[in-house]
């Protein structure tokens, strides 16, 4: 596949590291090559479709770029330039050893399952990937960063640390599940996204900051008004906000305590809770109604017909039409 030209050479990987071995820098451990963000900076999702040369199979921006996207491509050997976010991603293939050198430090680390791969907002860096790369990315503003640490500690905004197959299971396991989550509806998809923000923020600020923070746990949940509030705004119709923002300003509280003592009172996350109403919704109109089926789509507000029945068969193993035949 063609690739656009660098200022770096080519060369070929030098000694790969064992696959159970830890990612290993020639220079100082994860240096970091940085630059402050500037205006002729990339978004995430613009700088990868430009390197990586295709177009991901899922993607789901706001419009500060800020989102998620899940990408299969070719074996890579360029630069990835300075970006406006701090890309975070969880690999799902095959065993590979890879090369990253940024000026005079060279890493070489292994892919597989369980790692991530960390690229701080305006760091740049020639990648060498042999092989095929499936992966899933978050894209995340240094401003959501920064808000988040103020909420956890009160603290001042760390420095995150570029990583090239770091073992964490955790930050993996989150990422991956992400892509399935998805459903083409933009109130659904666009809390789901929140939500993610917030749990991987708070993620790299625990495992992968330069200076870690310790996250208290929180104790207690919404008070009665603030519950009866949330669900209430939740319960609206599709086009009522119902953006974790929303939720949380409603609540008096910041978005990181919000999701806590949403989930400490009702069992589940804001989105879990959207997501559950909102089959519930579907399965009444089905049973109780002869609304079509693509009807149904756009009322609860899904993108098409084919998007509902998907999210529809995923949480009920069955597809609209066989649902409504047997719950006559």
């Amino acid at each position: 596949m063609a690739r656009v030209a660098s200022q770096y050479e080519y060369k070929p990987m030098s000694n790969p590291t064992p696959h159970d071995a830890p990612e290993h820098s020639q220079a100082a451990p994860e240096a970091r090559q940085a630059e402050a963000p500037s205006a002729d900076h990339r978004h995430a999702d613009a700088e990868m479709a430009r390197v990586l040369g295709t177009t991901p199979f899922h993607m789901a921006l706001d419009a500060s770029g800020a989102g998620i996207a899940h990408w299969k491509h070719d074996p890579l050997h360029d630069v990835v330039e300075p970006m406006t976010h701090h890309v975070i991603m969880a690999y799902n293939g095959t065993v590979q050893h890879v090369e990253r050198r940024a000026g005079q430090s060279v890493v070489n680390g292994t892919f597989r399952p369980g790692v991530v791969i960390i690229i701080p907002e305006g760091s740049s860096s020639r990648w060498d990937i042999p092989k095929p790369v499936d992966v899933v990315q978050l894209y995340l503003p240094h401003a959501a960063l920064a808000r988040v640490a103020d909420e956890v500690d009160g603290g001042t905004t760390k420095e995150i640390l570029e990583r090239t197959g770091h073992p964490d299971a955790v930050t993996s396991r989150l990422l991956l599940s992400a892509a399935g989550i998805l459903e083409s509806n933009d109130a659904l998809d666009k809390l789901f996204r929140q939500q993610l923000t917030e749990l991987l923020a708070t993620r790299l600020l625990v495992a992968h900051a330069s200076a870690p923070v310790a996250v208290q746990q929180i104790r207690g949940g919404l008070t009665p008004k603030a519950l009866l509030r949330a669900i209430e705004r939740l319960r609206s119709d599709s086009d009522a906000d119902v953006s974790l923002s929303a939720l949380a300003s409603d609540a008096g509280l910041s978005r990181f305590h919000f999701c806590r003592a949403f989930k400490e009172s009702t069992g589940l996350s804001p989105h879990a809770w959207l997501r559950k109403y909102r089959l519930e919704q579907a399965m009444n109109m089905l049973h109780d109604t002869d609304a079509s089926i693509v009807s149904v789509a756009a009322e609860l507000g899904y993108a098409s017909q084919t998007a509902f029945a998907a999210a529809f068969r995923k949480l009920t193993g069955e597809t609209p039409s066989d649902w409504r035949r047997r719950a006559r």
